[in-house]
């Protein structure tokens, strides 16, 4: 890994713990004061607070396209700069921030973590200290040469739940969150023209509309956004999903009079006016730049420089803001105090695992792994229930649904990250399963594969959301309607659709849920030539794996018929699994509706798939790597296969992308990869591999992660890579087995689960290889674990060396299956 940075950024929480109130954040703030704690003493070697472990600044180079603002753990609010590069319609990452990028246009409320396209998601109302006098539109300033500011990473802090940053204008910011609201203190120069400038327009993607009321007697700023897009200016030229399909509206409260107003809309400033409205659109460059309106506050500092803002905000109403500010932090509440609150709901989430030992670098590595990985889902819902409907209406949650839940990144997150969520807050991932089954009810029953607040963007391929409510249901997440959940995504695969005969959209944004549905199920695979679909051969591998997920999920539900019947679909992979395909070697392949094969073949191309090449997705079968294996020739045969997967002819390894014949760490398709060798029989394979993935991929610093975060999905990798466990396939709750790095993890679930236990003394840089494993005590010579473990607790001890054990875990009968 790469050295820590020598002053490493340590975090002081802003949030209130989910569902606060007023009351109990000065409850919360007093025993911070008093110096209590909610859990017994660690011993000597346990992270005691691991929330001082996580550096919110990793991710941030690299395309990792993390943000380091201020936020809670699946909160609503998420504080954070708007970098740009000189471009108004632009930034300087898909999420708005790039380490490298050091100057900032504002100080956004909502962010995603990780998202690729670019621009990515939300950004929604940046708030910009100004200092000068504002004597033209911020709108007109098209290049940022005026209305932004350069700052320095020496003055810039981020902390779970806090943000500073000075810029070199004079002005600083310091922001702390609760979970639907915020508190700032801006601080400017004495006697230089002081502003707050509400740039309501400017999301990242732009906007349909945008409103701005100056309240000078109340002292108080209100707005909304008009806004949605995802993806929309990346994916397919930028034409398709140009709409808007939520309002962010917000309230925004000072401690101190007003010296100076105004507003402006397009490039036409209006000084001493109090309301504006205009959208920017959705387009880039030229045909955006100069659009949208804003407006502006002043204040005197001849002897006060500070100015103390108190902000709500929601996906309802106004009202709803007003009322989640007042919910959440008491009038009087500092950012210090809302920090403190907010540090201190961080850490008592990250102690869901409790790790001991390893160095400072893995420390820092691990638990902000686990802080990007618990960012999402986030609320949408007001502390009333009331939350923005897909049918575009005011929706109220479910019947025992404590929240309403979004931001479902599908085709990313269903390999790792849903099943660290169902591990570690199966009620958090319950809401989340109702709160899909929510959107479908409203959607005329279309679960979409990538939800952003309550838009359908149809991002990505596949049917995600199957795979992740049946591994919700294997892992025993059952706080929301299964049945009736069961039941909708099984129709969605079984009953053809309209939408499915579109090609709206197509490649990235395909309409249809389940393409051509009608041909897929006459086939058994989706056709090249007719799919309607990003490409025919990955959506086969991706329906294959939602359909053997909905098949255990059908099993467990007592339903037979739809079991067997799903378990056969399972299997469809097979159709586009060309032994041929290549001299010697098979690969997964699109094919035509007449069955034959989409020609000329490169093991290289993308050809017939999603961002992917073939040489990648013929190991996207991870409910079937024996069937696979077979296929090949037998497992030795795919073992070798995987060697060369991993390893370059000279047989030096391959493991940071950029080649199409070989394992890429920055995109989803592959990364179950490295496990595979615990069913082929070579399970030392499997933990040299991933113990180097570990050490040379991952590390700290902004360029720490491999790529894009994908709303946790490579920082829930990293976790379970690190704990020595990794869920085997969707659908299931078994795991698989490598070395741990750490000596000692406690995973205590939240809801009353009993806790998983996983201990290896001899952890350390040199002992990567597993000698042994004893589970609940007992010897276990085979590399997996039944759901038992996930379900009930246990504890997993091993034994490691430093030198590979060729029989451990190697007979046919104790394979992973």
């Amino acid at each position: 890994m790469e050295a820590l940075r020598e002053k490493r950024r340590r975090r002081s929480r802003s949030a209130l713990f989910r569902g606060g109130s007023v009351a109990a954040l000065a409850g919360l703030v007093a025993s911070l004061a008093a110096g209590t704690t909610a859990v017994a003493e660690p011993s000597a070697a346990q992270v005691r607070h691991p929330v001082e472990y996580v550096d919110p600044l990793i991710g941030s180079a690299n395309g990792g396209n993390t943000y380091p603002g201020a936020n809670l753990p699946f909160g609503m609010i998420a504080w954070s700069p708007t970098s740009t590069r000189g471009d108004q319609t632009d930034t300087g990452a898909a999420n708005g921030y790039s380490y490298n990028t050091t100057r900032m246009r504002g100080l956004s409320l909502t962010h995603v973590n990780g998202a690729g396209c670019h621009p990515g998601a939300a950004g929604d109302v940046p708030i910009m200290p100004f200092v000068g006098d504002v004597d033209s539109s911020p709108s007109a300033d098209t290049k940022d040469a005026k209305y932004a500011a350069d700052f320095s990473h020496d003055n810039e802090k981020a902390e779970p739940g806090r943000y500073r940053v000075g810029l070199d204008s004079g002005a600083a910011a310091d922001l702390a969150v609760s979970e639907r609201a915020g508190v700032a203190d801006f601080s400017f120069p004495a006697d230089k023209p002081a502003n707050l400038l509400f740039r309501v327009s400017n999301s990242l993607n732009g906007s349909e509309d945008a409103h701005v009321d100056i309240d000078e007697k109340a002292r108080k700023v209100t707005g909304w956004v008009e806004t949605g897009a995802f993806c929309g200016r990346r994916a397919n030229g930028g034409e398709n999903n140009r709409n808007s399909y939520y309002r962010l509206y917000f309230t925004a409260s000072f401690d101190r009079a007003f010296s100076g107003v105004g507003t402006w809309r397009n490039d036409q400033l209006s000084a001493g006016s109090t309301t504006a409205d205009g959208g920017e659109g959705y387009k880039t460059g030229a045909d955006r730049a100069g659009q949208g309106s804003g407006g502006y506050v002043s204040f005197d500092t001849a002897r006060d420089n500070d100015v103390k803002i108190r902000l709500g905000i929601s996906y309802v109403s106004l009202a709803g803001a007003e009322a989640n500010l007042r919910g959440e932090i008491p009038s009087r509440a500092s950012v210090a105090d809302v920090a403190a609150a907010g540090r201190a709901a961080w850490d008592r989430q990250l102690r869901d695992v409790a790790i001991s030992g390893g160095s400072e670098a893995q420390r820092t590595a691990f638990y902000t792994a686990l802080y990007h990985s618990l960012q999402q889902p986030n609320l949408i819902s007001d502390r009333d229930g009331r939350y923005p409907g897909m049918d575009r209406r005011t929706q109220r949650v479910a019947h025992g649904q404590r929240a309403q839940y979004s931001n479902f990144s599908g085709w990313d997150q269903y390999r790792a990250q849903v099943q660290l969520l169902a591990l570690l807050e199966p009620r958090v991932a319950g809401d989340f399963a109702q709160s899909l089954f929510n959107f479908s009810k409203q959607n005329g029953g279309v679960w979409d594969r990538w939800v952003h607040i309550s838009g359908a963007t149809h991002v990505m391929t596949g049917d995600p959301t199957a795979a992740t409510l049946a591994t919700f249901y294997a892992m025993g997440v059952r706080n929301f309607d299964a049945k009736g959940a069961f039941d909708s995504l099984y129709r969605q695969a079984s009953v053809p659709h309209p939408d499915g005969l579109s090609d709206a959209g197509c490649p990235g944004q395909c309409e249809g849920q389940r393409p051509n549905l009608a041909q897929y199920l006459d086939s058994r695979y989706a056709a090249q030539d007719v799919c309607h679909c990003w490409g025919g051969a990955a959506e086969t591998l991706e329906d294959s794996v939602a359909d053997a997920a909905l098949a255990q999920w059908a099993r467990e539900l007592g339903r037979e018929r739809e079991y067997r019947e799903l378990s056969e679909r399972g299997g469809y992979w097979k159709n586009v699994f060309n032994p041929a395909a290549t001299a010697g070697a098979g690969y997964i392949q699109a094919r035509n509706l007449d069955g034959g094969w989409v020609t000329p073949f490169d093991p290289a191309s993308d050809r017939g798939f999603a961002q992917g090449s073939a040489a990648t997705y013929t190991w996207m079968v991870p409910q079937d790597v024996q069937g696979l294996a077979e296929a090949m020739g037998g497992r030795a045969a795919a073992a070798a296969r995987l060697d060369l997967f991993f390893h370059k002819p000279d047989g030096s390894w391959s493991l940071r992308g950029g080649d199409a014949l070989r394992y890429d760490p920055t995109n989803e398709p592959g990364i179950h990869a490295p496990w595979l060798y615990n069913a082929l029989g070579q399970p030392w394979k499997t933990q040299e591999t991933v113990r180097e993935i570990v050490d040379t991929v991952y590390g700290t610093g902004p360029s720490g992660l491999p790529g894009n975060d994908d709303l946790g999905t490579m920082s829930a990798w990293y976790v379970f890579a690190a704990l020595g466990v990794y869920p085997q396939a969707p659908g299931r709750a078994d795991l698989l087995l490598t070395a741990p790095l750490f000596p000692r993890a406690v995973i205590a679930a939240s809801g009353g689960r009993h806790a998983v236990t996983i201990t290896a003394p001899a952890a350390s840089d040199t002992n990567q290889y597993v000698d042994k494993v004893r589970f609940n005590g007992r010897a276990r010579d085979a590399s997996w674990i039944d759901s038992s473990l996930v379900r009930h607790g246990g504890s997993l001890t091993f034994t490691l060396t430093d030198h590979p054990n060729t029989t451990w875990a190697t007979a046919p009968g104790t394979l992973p299956h």
